[in-house]
């Protein structure tokens, strides 16, 4: 197994959260690939983007062997659907033993499931709640 890179991240979904998020981390020069299965979300990306993109299913080892994930140390797990966040996640932190793991969620009630498995959540839901309670 390879040694692990700090500044070395992959972000499966290249949507507006995914993109964005490989965008900070790139300014930030922090190694970033990200995964996508189509190519037109690549477009999302500005020309400011310094790291690789992969066109391919995020949930297929291979595709995440090819990214390194032996190296990665810290994976993002952002598509659209919660139960591909958390099947990514659970490859990431069970098998490649992945150090930090985070996926989005947007149903709050699947937020206990991750953290079963002791993967950080992001949830839109949760801090757009918590927001409009601080404004109110």
């Amino acid at each position: 197994m390879s040694k692990i890179e700090n500044d070395y991240v992959i972000i499966i979904g290249c949507g507006r959260f995914g993109s964005n998020v490989a965008e900070y981390l790139s300014s930030k020069r922090k190694s970033v690939v990200i995964i996508d299965k189509n190519e037109d979300n690549f477009n999302l990306l500005t020309e400011n983007f310094s790291g690789f993109t992969i066109e391919a299913d995020g949930m297929d080892e291979d595709t995440l062997k090819s990214a390194n994930i032996e190296k990665a140390a810290i994976l993002l797990a952002a598509t659209n659907n919660d139960n591909t966040n958390i099947m990514i996640a659970q490859i990431a932190k069970k098998i490649y033993k992945v150090p930090t793991v985070i996926a989005r969620v947007f149903d709050p009630t699947k937020h206990k499931i991750y953290e079963k498995y002791g993967i950080e959540t992001i949830s839109p839901t949760l801090l757009s709640v918590e927001k409009f309670k601080n404004l109110i």
